[in-house]
């Protein structure tokens, strides 16, 4: 619980961030891109990771 209440305060504080320097109105595709952009760098590692320890990682419901 503390963690997912900090993991929200971080949240907020970045859009109150962006929107105070860049002095644009609220756009949540701007943010959508952000955490995107985070996921994709995520799953890279995650796939890096793995192939250094040998294995392949694959979608789930992909394998038969």
């Amino acid at each position: 619980m503390p963690k997912a209440i900090t993991a929200t305060a971080h949240t907020r504080a970045r859009i109150l961030y962006h929107l105070l320097t860049t002095g644009q109105a609220y756009d949540e595709s701007v943010f959508a891109q952000s955490e995107e952009r985070y996921r994709q760098r995520r799953l890279h590692r995650l796939h890096r990771e793995a192939a250094a320890l040998g294995y392949t990682l694959a979608p789930q419901g992909s394998v038969s």
